[in-house]
């Protein structure tokens, strides 16, 4: 039972990162519809900014240093994201494959030059000493507090998109966008600065996964194209544009890989696509995705 809990437990914290980020990515594809196959690169660099602000302040043991690092992180990827849709793919709107072809080359691009700035080490953030140590579960024993506040941190994301999407006018907006933009616009709303909004604060969600993920585990390249594959997934198990549904298939993805590591370690990277498989099989939309 302890080791089945902790298998649990571990796949809910890693489904509540995999929520982070994938929530950014279910905002950009599932309600605008635009292909931004540069979003794990918006992790990666995120990542390493928020690492750069971070590494001399905790050398200087000032307390603050991994906030600021996660502030920074999340500001660097806003403003990327912002220029990334006015300058690029605002011009693009509705032709996929171009988005698609575009960002790619971005990654590339980010990429490359993460390697020429920041070299190949890997980082890692320190979790301040107030969200440090560890905490009783029942079942489990002590766990990793950090791990823990990655849950709230998503119950907390999920909340607050569900709020915004439901219960503002911006969100109003977004939702009404996605049915028909043309519409919109002629209702007298500012649908490009709508749209470099959403893409802001969907980079923004990235950002924010990008220094938590990387306080959890070691940042190094190649997380980019992961943390990219990983959403595509989540978002098409969960359904695209839904919260809930990006919710849903994110724990579905984390208690999959989680378990398949626990049982067929070798093999476990297929559990995941077998559970793709067959919500595509079975509902294309996704679980909770509109028909």
């Amino acid at each position: 039972m302890g080791l089945a809990a902790i298998v649990v437990l571990n796949g809910l914290t890693l489904a509540a990162l995999y929520f982070i980020v994938a929530s950014g990515f279910s905002l950009i594809f599932g309600l605008m519809r635009v292909v931004n196959m540069a979003h794990g690169s918006l992790y990666l660099v995120a990542g390493y900014v928020g690492y750069r602000v971070f590494e001399p302040l905790y050398d200087a043991d000032v307390w603050w240093a991994w906030y600021a690092g996660l502030a920074a992180g999340i500001a660097f990827a806003a403003v990327i994201g912002a220029l990334l849709q006015a300058l690029l793919l605002s011009w693009m709107q509705g032709q996929e494959l171009r988005q698609a072809l575009v960002t790619i080359g971005v990654s590339i691009i980010v990429a490359d030059q993460v390697l020429a700035v920041f070299g190949g080490t890997p980082r890692q953030f320190f979790a301040p000493d107030a969200i440090f140590g560890s905490t009783q579960v029942p079942l489990v024993g002590g766990y990793p507090t950090f791990r823990l506040v990655q849950i709230a941190v998503a119950l907390g994301v999920g909340i607050g998109l569900w709020l915004l999407l439901n219960r503002t006018r911006l969100g109003m907006m977004i939702r009404a966008g996605v049915d028909d933009r043309e519409m919109l616009g002629a209702c007298g709303v500012n649908v490009p600065v709508v749209g470099v909004a959403v893409f802001a604060l969907g980079a923004a969600l990235c950002g924010l996964g990008g220094v938590i993920g990387s306080t959890a585990q070691p940042l190094a390249l190649g997380q980019d194209g992961r943390f990219l594959l990983i959403s595509l997934v989540v978002v098409i198990v969960g359904g695209m544009g839904s919260v809930t549904g990006t919710a849903v298939g994110a724990v579905l993805v984390g208690l999959a890989e989680q378990i398949g590591q626990a049982l067929f370690p070798t093999y476990s990277v297929i559990l995941t696509f077998v559970i793709m498989a067959t919500v595509l099989a079975l509902r294309p939309q996704g679980i909770l995705g509109r028909g």
